[in-house]
C-alpha cells in the first residue's frame, strides 16, 4: 500500500468518526486531486433528514464545485465503506477513475457485495478499484457503532 494513500484513508476515516458522533452511520469520503483533498463528507442523513446526504455524494459535490466541472478526471476517491447504488452511480457519472475502498458493506454494497456496479463492463465508465484500504480501522469504526445501537435498543426496550 502507498502511504499517501493510507494518509487520505485516514482523513476519510476522521470524517467518518464525525458521523459516528453525530449517532450516523459512520461513512467519510475524501475527493483527491493533484494530492489536495478537494472534496469531503460524511454522513448527514439523520442530522439533516436527507436519504441521499452520504459521505460519498457531499464529497462528489464539493470536489465538482471546486474543479468547475461535473467529470472529475484524475481524481482519487478514498471512502471508508463500500459504496451504496446510489453512491456508485453517482462515481461512475462523475468519471472518478480511482476508487479505494476501506471495508466492504455485505447487505447493500453495489461495488462487489451485492451488486457490482463500479467494475460493470455494461458501463460507459470502469474505475480502478481497491479494496481493503485501513480495512480494519473502517470495519471496527462501524462494527462499534452498530452495536452501540443494539445496546441502547436493549436498554429502552428494558425501561
Amino acid at each position: 500500500m502507498n502511504d499517501i494513500n493510507s494518509y487520505f484513508m485516514s482523513e476519510a476515516l476522521k470524517l467518518a468518526n464525525i458521523s459516528f458522533n453525530l449517532n450516523e452511520v459512520p461513512v467519510g469520503c475524501v475527493i483527491v486531486f493533484e494530492n489536495k483533498i478537494i472534496g469531503k463528507g460524511y454522513n448527514q442523513v439523520e442530522k439533516k433528514s436527507n436519504s441521499i446526504l452520504h459521505a460519498e455524494m457531499i464529497a462528489i459535490q464539493k470536489a465538482i464545485d471546486y474543479i468547475g466541472y461535473k467529470h472529475l478526471l484524475n481524481c482519487k476517491l478514498f471512502v471508508t465503506l463500500e459504496p451504496c447504488t446510489m453512491c456508485a452511480g453517482a462515481i461512475i457519472l462523475s468519471r472518478i477513475p480511482f476508487i479505494y475502498i476501506g471495508t466492504l458493506d455485505p447487505k447493500s454494497g453495489a461495488s462487489k457485495s451485492v451488486f457490482n456496479i463500479l467494475e460493470s463492463d455494461e458501463l460507459n465508465h470502469k474505475p480502478i478499484v481497491e479494496y481493503g484500504l485501513n480495512k480494519e480501522q473502517s470495519s471496527s469504526l462501524l462494527k462499534d457503532f452498530f452495536k452501540n445501537i443494539r445496546a441502547e435498543k436493549k436498554r429502552t426496550q428494558s425501561i
